[in-house]
């Protein structure tokens, strides 16, 4: 039987839904960098919790809180590295949309020091 890798579990705790719960699991130098040409008014890279809070309440502004992220596959890379695909599914002015995402984490001493998000902006499905 395969154990799980140590980073995986801690990629498990993240939930933005629930911000009380990140301080366990972010570094206190934590960024959020976000890549999305087609989204350019998010794009960037956010600091610590109260960045991390704000890009998602930014998302869900700008998704009408339709926005969700739906795993599809996590694969640790080493020591400190995971890669995760998503499909994320949200509504963007009124059109229901799908969009495949990658997410890089970066996991030092068991805390969460980056994540890079992004999506393949350019191959939007409608659903």
């Amino acid at each position: 039987m395969n154990k799980e890798h140590l980073n995986i579990s801690i990629l498990k705790r993240f939930n933005p839904a629930n911000p009380s719960t990140l301080a366990d699991v972010l570094a206190e130098d934590f960024v959020w960098h976000y890549i999305n040409p087609k989204l350019s008014e998010l794009e960037g890279d956010y600091f610590g919790l109260s960045g991390l809070t704000d890009f998602f309440q930014k998302l869900a502004g700008r998704t009408s809180g339709t926005f969700k992220v739906n795993p599809i596959s996590i694969i640790p890379m080493g020591d400190e590295l995971i890669i995760t695909h998503v499909k994320d599914t949200s509504s963007l002015e009124g059109k229901p949309i799908e969009i495949d995402a990658i997410v890089l984490w970066c996991i030092i001493d068991g805390k969460i020091k980056e994540a890079w998000d992004i999506p393949v902006a350019h191959t939007v499905k409608m659903i």
